[in-house]
Formats: C-alpha cells, structure tokens, sequence
C-alpha cells in the first residue's frame, strides 16, 4: 500500500550519513508548542545513541510555526491531512532508517538517559521486540502505561471506564492495570502504551506496522498483540523515564473521542476474541449505547458532539512523495509497511 506525502528533509545538507541507531517517530496535530518542549527533551535523553527524528504533521502547521526549530535536523512528513495517528506512525517508520523505531508523543517529554537505555534494553535482550518506558504525570505521579490483554469482559473495566471510576479495587480493572505491581521495577507485559513506544526494525519488517484500521486508540494494543504472537517479549522499562502531559496533545475530551474509543475496542474484539457473532453483537451494542450517551450529555451540555472536519480521517492519497534536502527536490516512492491482510 503507498501512501503520499509530502516529506521535508533537513535543511542543510552535509552529504550522506550513517544510518542512526535510534528514529523517533512524532505524530504531530496542532501541537506545536508541546512538540518543541519534546523536541528539546531528545538531545540529553539519547546521548551518546544517534538519532533520527521524524515528525509526521496531520495539521499541516508544523512548519509555520517554528517548533521545529528546537531540533533543524528533524525531517517533516506532511501527511496531508488527518489521516490517523497508526497510519501517520507507519507513514514516518516506512521512511525511517533506525535499527530502533520509536514512537513519541508530542506532549511527552524524556528524561535525561531514556531513550538510550531504551535502546541498550533492545541491544542487551534479543527475545525483546518491544521496550518502553516508566510514564509520568507532569506531577511525578506513576501513569498506568502497561496493561495486560482485556479478557472478553475487562474491556469494559479500562482506565477510564465508568465501571472502574465506580469501583476502583474490582478485581477485573487490578489484573488489567497490572494494579498487583508497584510498576518500580522492569518486567515483561502484555502491552504498552504507544505514547513512548520503540521496537526493532526487523520487527517491524516482519509483522508490518500498525493496524491503520484504528484511527485513534487501541492501535498499540493490538500491535503489541501481534509482535507477542510473532514470538518477542514486550518489556517495561522501569529505568527509562518520560513524562506525559495525558490528553494534552487532545485537549478536554469530546463525546467523539469516547466514541472512536470504543469503535476501536469493537475492531480489537472482533479480530482477537473468538466470540460467537450474537456476543460481538451484544458488545457492539452496548459500545453504543455508551458512546451515545456521551454524545447526548455533549448536546445538553452544548459541547460539540462530533470531530470537527479537519479530525475527520481523510485517506492519503495515492502518489509519491515529495522529499526536499539542501534546496533540492526528488520523487520517491514512499510505501509504508502495513500488517498483513
């Protein structure tokens, strides 16, 4: 599948350099000033591993704005327009040259030391596909970033569920969150967070990229779902530390989001739980009933209760890319390794 985009390379030109070590991968949608502060953050937290970075704008106002400047030598894709957050990752690990990907969010910040202990992780454990690190709150506060896999009925017991606000200490939402462990120390997991996510290149290769089907949420889930069944280890690592401003490259949450969340949820059970098609059903319906209901309190309240049209997905369209570099410009072909089927 190609995928057209137009990508800026850095702006001075110094001839051909060794592939990095390490490319990061950042999703950018009208998050510029916190894409500057995690721009800034990389230089002290990959040091001495070399880095690419990769910013894949789905706003279109990453260049305008300067933010970019915190780091000249980032390459800028210029997806064209909101064309998801998995499809936007694939877009800039198709045109990375790493031996590790990571993916970034804008509104994380890594300490110092991160990103190359991540990186030594994968070096030291080749089992290992997958690594990521200890989330923060902005407060120091430890964010719940690895979960094991949902049963067929903890998907309703997640983070941010009304079943888990109610009942904090029920069992289901415990063994989801992995809420049995302090999260101090490094461990294998079922899945992390795709907010501070690096995985091997010739896993990447293997299993493809993200699933683009989801267009926000659950993507990193099922990644990691994927890459286990492949026959490698996803391991939290305690060690690296990133903070992550959560929900900030968003903004408030809108009944539109829950309900892309659960849309994304229904696409997991259905590709991963062996349930018969009156449970999918069932699930689906009351997937609904909950997004529906948040879409009638944003009424009420006079919220907007549906994504404006620049967060609508738009397909990319199907052409090369436009790859610029010391003032010059080619056409290449850009084809992002998407997961089979």
């Amino acid at each position: 599948m190609t995928l057209g985009s137009q990508v800026a390379g850095p702006r001075a030109s110094r001839g051909p350099a060794p592939d990095p070590d390490c490319s990061v991968v950042i999703v950018n949608y009208h998050s510029e000033e916190l894409l500057r502060h995690c721009l800034e953050s990389l230089p002290s937290s990959a040091d001495p591993v070399s880095l690419e970075v990769i910013v894949v704008d789905n706003s279109g106002t990453a260049r305008q704005s300067g933010a970019l400047d915190a780091f000249p030598e980032a390459r800028l894709i210029e997806a064209g327009g909101n064309v998801g957050f998995a499809r936007a990752c694939n877009l800039g690990m198709a045109a990375a040259r790493g031996r590790h990907l990571l993916l970034l969010n804008p509104d994380t910040a890594a300490h110092p030391g991160a990103v190359a202990t991540l990186s030594r992780h994968l070096d030291a454990f080749p089992a290992v596909g997958v690594v990521a690190a200890r989330l923060l709150d902005p407060d120091g506060t430890l964010q719940y970033s690895c979960r094991r896999f949902p049963r067929p009925f903890s998907i309703f017991f997640g983070r941010y569920a009304l079943l888990t606000r109610l009942f904090p200490g029920n069992p289901a939402s415990s063994d989801y969150l992995y809420l049995d462990w302090d999260h101090a120390s490094s461990r294998p997991v079922d899945w992390v967070s795709g907010a501070c996510l690096m995985v091997r290149r010739e896993v990447f290769d293997r299993v493809g990229g993200l699933d683009d089907g989801y267009f926000l949420f659950v993507e990193d889930m099922d990644w990691c779902r994927r890459i286990r069944d492949a026959g490698q280890e996803v391991v939290y690592v305690s060690e690296a530390e990133v903070t992550h401003r959560i929900g900030a490259s968003r903004g408030p949450v809108p009944s539109w989001v829950m309900w892309e969340r659960h849309r994304s949820m229904l696409r997991y059970v259905r590709k991963h739980f062996a349930w018969p098609p009156a449970l999918v059903l069932l699930a689906a319906l009351g997937l609904a009933v909950r997004g529906g209901l948040a879409i009638l309190e944003d009424r009420i309240r006079g919220r907007r209760s549906h994504p404006p049209e620049t967060l609508r997905p738009r397909p990319a369209p199907e052409a090369d890319a436009s790859v610029s570099r010391g003032g010059q410009t080619a056409r290449v072909a850009l084809t992002a390794r998407l997961p089979p089927g």
